[in-house]
């Protein structure tokens, strides 16, 4: 692994569409710092298991946290390997012909093995998975009390074996199917973020932090 760059292994070499595939470590993380919502898989007695889960990238490793008691937590804190998948949706392409109908994305799948954190690891882990919504939120509410803290495991997943796969530009038509009177082109797709809206029970008074304000409007 060079510092721009993640190693290319059997695991993560990409097979089908290779020209698509990047190893870069900025696209990567630029992928995952994008995403809310990871899908995680794994087998459990012989099933296989996808559970989506909200997790963050945290250095070099993505970051879960759950119930304690939850059989995610307990079954993944015993080495179990993990198989991660963000994917967002950039555009729908149409092409002159039905085969030829795709999309633009930019996908992350992770092959690696997670680790429960250490007690002295979880304050900095639960401040990190609450900044996440804005910067500095974790400071503007209660903190996590310590029966709380307790209930909550923190899962730590080194981003081993991990490759991008991106896809840009036009539909990809046949040379043949160019004169057709058929459209061609893209339908965009992009995330919003509503302004905040006050819980009905906020008791009056109380004003948007400016740290919302700024990421989400007003």
């Amino acid at each position: 692994m060079t510092e721009t760059s993640y190693p290319k292994t059997e695991l993560n070499e990409v097979k089908q569409a290779h020209v698509r595939a990047t190893y870069d470590r900025a696209v990567v993380h630029a992928i995952l710092d994008d995403a809310y919502v990871v899908q995680v898989g794994f087998v459990v007695d012989g099933r296989p298991q996808i559970i989506p889960m909200y997790g963050i990238r945290d250095g070099e490793n993505m970051i879960f946290h759950g119930s304690r008691k939850s059989r995610f937590m307990r079954k993944l804190a015993d080495g179990v390997a993990l198989c991660l998948n963000v994917t967002h949706v950039d555009g729908l392409l149409f092409g002159r012909s039905a085969f030829h109908h795709s999309m633009n994305y930019r996908s992350v799948v992770i092959h690696s093995v997670g680790r429960l954190a250490r007690e002295d690891e979880k304050k900095r882990l639960a401040i990190a998975v609450t900044d996440r919504f804005a910067v500095g939120r974790y400071a503007d509410v209660r903190g996590t009390a310590a029966n709380e803290m307790k209930a909550t495991d923190f899962l730590i997943v080194p981003i081993d074996n991990v490759v991008a796969k991106v896809r840009t530009g036009d539909p990809v038509d046949d040379k043949d199917d160019l004169n057709l009177p058929h459209w061609a082109g893209e339908i965009t797709v992009s995330r919003a973020f509503g302004v905040p809206r006050a819980a009905a029970d906020l008791k009056a008074g109380i004003d948007v932090p400016r740290n919302l304000i700024e990421k989400y409007g007003e």
